[in-house]
């Protein structure tokens, strides 16, 4: 809920995550929820870095490669430098980046934090991803993004936090369709994802154990699950990967392996708008 208090007596997925990668924005609860993960994932503070890492180089060949100049980053967390703006200016000042969470915590940080340059720019919305219109039809959105022109969104580390539940009437496959529709060819699609493909043991206690510790209620997908969120675009190479196998810069640790990380990381392009 947008009227949430931040509470240091009850873990907060975005500052537990904050504690994975090594932050300083998360208070002892989170530290202990974080622990209790890392006791039945080891390679859990791997994995994040390894994600983190791979938004950088896929924000760097978006900015670069594919000439993106506006981001919408749902989910964003708390801001961990480098930022996505912070990448995308770099190579293109004029780049503008909206940043939307629904966590308090992060609007917090966010108002002081994500300062952009003067040729661009850069904002923050408190909306909910599973409220589409809540980010797409805010005014706020407007005045930073023209979505008559190409936008990469970007679903870093978040559809694993969002559950299918018929009930609640939440359809992880059909939000992201109701987004990606509101794109004009041209775009782009970036997701990362927790996957229980190369450790389903872990991975069923992970999950039983992060909803008991921190009350979230995600879902780790396979492959051919979080393939279907790109379905109709078109795949940029190597495809859909784990993290650290995505167009890497450097040699990968030795640490840092398939079955440690888990996850799967890819960037598709909406079809049409000239060449990719």
């Amino acid at each position: 809920m947008l009227e949430e208090q931040i509470d240091p007596n009850r873990p907060d997925p975005a500052r537990v995550y904050d504690w994975f990668l090594g932050g300083k924005s998360s208070y002892a609860v989170d530290e202990a929820a974080g622990r209790g993960v890392e006791r039945m994932w080891p390679g859990v503070r791997i994995a994040a870095r390894a994600n983190r890492e791979f938004l950088g180089r896929a924000i760097r060949w978006l900015t670069a490669e594919a000439g993106v100049r506006q981001f919408l980053d749902i989910g964003t967390g708390i801001p961990t430098e480098p930022n996505i703006h912070q990448i995308a200016q770099a190579i293109a000042p004029e780049t503008r980046v909206a940043y939307t969470d629904n966590r308090l915590i992060v609007l917090r940080y966010a108002e002081v934090l994500m300062q952009g340059t003067p040729e661009g720019r850069t904002a923050y919305l408190h909306a909910d991803f599973c409220d589409p219109a809540s980010i797409l039809a805010s005014p706020r959105l407007a005045e930073v993004l023209d979505l008559s022109q190409p936008v990469a969104l970007c679903l870093n580390a978040l559809l694993h936090y969002i559950a299918d539940d018929e009930a609640a009437g939440v359809d992880a496959l059909a939000l992201v369709r109701t987004y990606v529709d509101a794109l004009p060819p041209g775009s782009y699609l970036l997701i990362t994802h927790v996957t229980p493909d190369f450790d389903p043991d872990t991975f069923a206690r992970v999950t039983a154990g992060d909803r008991a510790a921190t009350g979230q209620t995600g879902q780790v997908r396979t492959k051919a699950e979080i393939e279907r969120f790109f379905a109709g675009l078109e795949m940029v190479e190597p495809g859909l990967v784990p993290p650290q196998d995505w167009r890497p810069e450097g040699p990968t640790p030795e640490d840092t392996t398939h079955r440690t990380v888990s996850m799967w990381a890819g960037v598709a392009r909406v079809p049409g708008g000239g060449a990719a």
